[in-house]
């Protein structure tokens, strides 16, 4: 036990334990000091603040107790008057530390195994300490383990220097392992815990294919060929957009490789799992049709307030069964390549739902402004779709559609206000029968329409609306275990507003709420501007 050792086994042992657990010596020293300390204080007394230092060059132990200088003493066992503290230095005053140096001491059975226990423990923090701060640089590497244990399904592996493990969803489906094997793994979070630190790897996580590449493709590592975005279903099928920084360079042809010999090289770490390579572009809709091959597509419609995507194929050859993939795979992918979600029609299919939507306008013409299906019909082949339209166009655009006149136009548009007005007044005596107060309508941005989905949906004060968050306004979407996405609708659900939208109208309800004030606002919305114009740039 270091506590019974001469001056030169303290720093062997120092040395030793400091090279076994790949800690600083200096660490281990000031564990054995501490640990001196407290057996010595079991012997003068647990409340004597007794302090042990180790000449780290030459071994030497000294002992010292310290006492604090006072004006009247309380605790004798750790405070001196003023008056006794200058006998041993005529310079002390109330408020220094006096170190009393004390006798060496021999160490019994119980202080000497309590002092290793503090040893110990030191020891291990540090090397804990060590682990976590040489790890957790390292999140978003690739590293090369052995697997020691299997618990549960889940992986124990060796990484040398520390622990990971790989959880049982985090492994490629059927894939097996046993002690000894050797495992590549993508190292995705580490954590501090009581336990130690907890390195958690991952083979299923799309970076962990990213990283393949860029260790299988020297243009990746040398930032030639850039990886933009990564969709993968575990164990089956895969897609990487890419893109090149100089012309020259292919950035698929680079990626697969002489003879494939790069893809395939990261095909069998993934246990056969398909790949899709595909040029990447700063174009939605072409990045779109990329992601979909092998379908062709004749047509993409992109909404990007909702940051959807409708994509029109051919109806021969079978291609809505090539885009949409084995139970949705190929267009599931594509969307989480993407980012935007994407709908497929066939040509038939959207001629049809254009149909529906042109008589589906006219109809709500005719019954809107009580005109006949012909009127109906060439205000909605003239791009019209809702009476709001009508009513604020210019006059002039009414007249000039052939059949109509000035007075025609003017007719219409009278028509198209009356409208508007009666169901003003009906929205009105609905919002009052829902108990909404009037000073929600006060709030920037808020229509009619709002009003009563918001007393539909229990939301009647300005501090209602203030206390809802986005996802309360617009709805949300989630996917789970790789499945279709589910949508869950939000109180305007169905009335076209953006996030930013939502997220605005609550800022300002908070503003009328008194939460914030227009500074705060302000300051809220700058920074996203900014961040839109750089993305301009």
């Amino acid at each position: 036990m270091a506590v019974s050792a001469n001056r030169l086994e303290l720093l062997q042992i120092a040395d030793a334990v400091a090279r076994e657990k790949t800690i600083d010596r200096s660490i281990v020293i000031a564990a054995m000091e501490d640990a001196i300390a407290k057996a010595a204080r079991a012997r003068y007394g647990s409340e004597t603040d007794v302090h042990a230092e180790i000449d780290p060059k030459k071994g030497e132990l000294r002992l010292s107790r310290h006492m604090l200088v006072v004006e009247q003493v309380e605790n004798p066992a750790n405070q001196i008057s003023l008056k006794d503290a200058q006998r041993a230095n005529p310079g002390a005053q109330i408020g220094d530390t006096i170190a009393d140096t004390l006798p060496p001491l021999e160490y019994g059975r119980i202080a000497a195994q309590s002092a290793k226990q503090v040893i110990v423990q030191k020891v291990r923090e540090a090397e804990r300490d060590r682990q976590y701060m040489e790890f957790k640089d390292r999140i978003g590497d690739i590293v090369n383990g052995v697997v020691k244990r299997v618990e549960y399904g889940s992986v124990i592996v060796d990484l040398g220097r520390g622990e990971a493990i790989i959880r049982r969803d985090e492994m490629l489906p059927r894939e097996s392992f046993r002690n000894g094997d050797r495992v590549r793994a993508y190292v995705f979070d580490v954590r501090r815990e009581t336990r130690g630190p907890q390195i958690f790897l991952s083979r299923t996580h799309p970076q962990f294919m990213a990283k393949l590449f860029a260790q299988e493709v020297p243009e990746i590592y040398d930032g030639i060929v850039e990886i933009k975005a990564v969709a993968r279903d575990p164990g089956s099928r895969a897609k990487i957009g890419v893109v090149s920084r100089d012309s020259s360079v292919d950035p698929v042809g680079a990626c697969v490789g002489m003879r494939g010999s790069r893809v395939q090289a990261v095909v069998n770490e993934l246990q056969g799992e398909k790949i899709d390579i595909i040029p990447w572009s700063p174009d939605i809709a072409t990045f779109v049709v990329n992601a979909l091959a092998p379908a062709e597509v004749s047509k993409v419609v992109i909404d990007e307030d909702r940051e959807r995507i409708e994509v029109v194929v051919p109806d021969t050859n079978n291609q809505l069964s090539l885009a949409i993939g084995r139970r949705g795979q190929n267009v599931r992918l594509a969307s989480q390549l993407t980012g935007w979600d994407i709908d497929i029609l066939t040509e038939s299919e959207e001629s049809e739902r254009r149909q529906a939507d042109f008589e589906k306008t006219t109809r709500a013409f005719m019954d809107a402004l009580n005109v006949d299906e012909v009127v109906g019909q060439l205000l909605a082949s003239e791009g019209f779709t809702s009476v709001e339209e009508l009513a604020l166009v210019d006059p002039r655009e009414l007249a000039s559609i052939e059949g109509f006149d000035e007075e025609t136009a003017a007719e219409l548009q009278t028509r198209a206000s009356e409208y508007l007005d009666r169901i003003e007044s009906e929205l009105e005596a609905r919002r009052l029968e829902l108990g909404v107060e009037d000073a929600l309508k006060d709030v920037p941005g808020v229509t009619s329409k709002m009003l009563v989905k918001f007393g539909e949906n229990d939301v009647k004060t300005v501090e209602d609306l203030a206390g809802c968050a986005t996802d309360d306004l617009v709805g949300w979407t989630e996917r789970k275990d790789g499945a279709e996405p589910v949508k869950y609708p939000g109180i305007l659900d169905g009335m076209e507003m953006s996030r930013e939208d939502a997220e605005h109208l609550i800022m300002q309800a908070r503003v009328k709420a008194g939460w914030i004030d227009e500074s705060e606002l302000a300051s809220e919305e700058e920074p996203a501007d900014e961040a839109s114009d750089e993305s301009a740039d």
